[in-house]
């Protein structure tokens, strides 16, 4: 140990027992996006203890509509934003310095399937130097080390000049809309901002754009046994499905990102697209006339919404222009829930 180090930093050693009940504790309150409001309790009452005069937000949506980066979410649109409370607290300063926001989210996404997990999804088991369970890492545990940081300072009675503001968000996994955009919208401004999101050690300072898609194709019912009656969706859907994925493997030798490949995993990686969801047929004796597939698809600083959505359209429209069928009954491109533009910061920024 280093005797030169803060007293907050060895009080954070000694208590590092303290710190993995606390991520055991969240990860044991289920949270999937539009069920955040009981783990949002705990947090609120965590930060009570803390003295940081913590608030629940409640996302306003006309406020959210007057900025360009509003979308409808798939959590929005299924819950609302009805009990689903963002939360804020805040350790103060003295005034003589700068501030700063430690920002993380408490929703997760499904754990299903679930009989694929080794151990409960909401078990918060520790096993071989790992804690388990749904948002364990994404971000449970980063929440968990922003409360135990200011919960360090609190114990040392450590003397800050800046204000430390702590948010816990909402629907980061489907957006972020009523969450963290939210809180920009209507929360002061910190001189600067760290997010705990899991990504190793590296610091990053830039986030992608993501969109989500879905591509509905139509055919002609018929019973199994007069196929050639009938045009089949699924078989349809199989060259946009082909084209989509070399679409994807074209962007990524054409499309890199320096701040992205400091990363050795994520080099030619900079751009995905992942076709995630596929619906078709209710019967194996049926002809299915519909098949619809759902895909998210990622990309850098550098391009624009408008780049990507032109390019995964003209796609589908290459494959329809080739078929008979998908010719005359053009395939269907919506664009729906996540539409969030790719951000930078600069690195030299003061």
């Amino acid at each position: 140990m280093n005797s030169k180090e803060p007293t907050s930093i060895i009080w954070v050693r000694k208590n590092r027992d303290k710190l993995v009940k606390l991520i055991q504790d969240l990860v044991r309150i289920p949270s999937v996006s539009g069920k955040e409001e009981e783990v949002q309790k705990f947090v609120f009452k965590k930060l009570t203890e803390l003295d940081l005069n913590p608030e629940f937000i409640l996302p306003d949506v006309e406020t959210l509509k007057k900025s360009e980066d509003y979308f409808e979410t798939t959590s929005f649109i299924k819950f609302g934003y009805r009990n689903r409370p963002n939360v804020v607290g805040i350790l103060k300063g003295n005034g003589n310095g700068r501030s700063i926001c430690l920002n993380g989210h408490v929703d997760v996404v499904s754990p299903e399937p679930i009989e694929q997990w080794n151990h409960d999804p909401w078990g918060g088991e520790e096993d071989g130097g790992f804690i388990y369970g749904r948002g364990a890492g994404d971000m449970k545990a980063g929440v968990a080390s922003m409360i135990f940081a200011i919960q360090a300072l609190k114990e040392t009675k450590t003397e800050l000049n800046g204000d430390v503001f702590l948010e816990t968000t909402i629907e980061e996994e489907d957006g972020g809309i009523g969450g963290t955009l939210y809180l920009r919208l209507t929360q002061p401004k910190t001189d600067a901002a760290i997010n705990p999101e899991p990504g190793g050690i590296a610091i990053g300072i830039a986030s992608a754009g993501v969109m989500y898609f879905r591509v509905i194709v139509t055919g002609i019912p018929a019973h199994a046994a007069a196929a050639h009656f009938g045009v089949n969706a699924i078989v349809k859907m199989v060259p946009i499905i082909e084209a989509l994925e070399t679409l994807n493997k074209e962007r990524q030798k054409k499309i890199s990102y320096k701040y992205a490949e400091v990363n050795p995993r994520m080099k030619g990686k900079a751009t995905t697209l992942n076709m995630g969801v596929i619906n078709a047929g209710d019967w194996p004796s049926t002809v299915p006339a519909l098949c619809i597939l759902e895909c998210r698809i990622g990309f850098p600083p550098g391009e624009t919404r408008e780049i990507v959505i032109n390019q995964v359209e003209s796609t589908v429209q290459e494959v329809a222009n080739k078929d008979t069928w998908l010719k005359d009954h053009p395939p269907k491109v919506e664009w729906f829930g996540w539409k969030a533009r790719p951000h930078e910061q600069d690195p030299e920024h003061p």
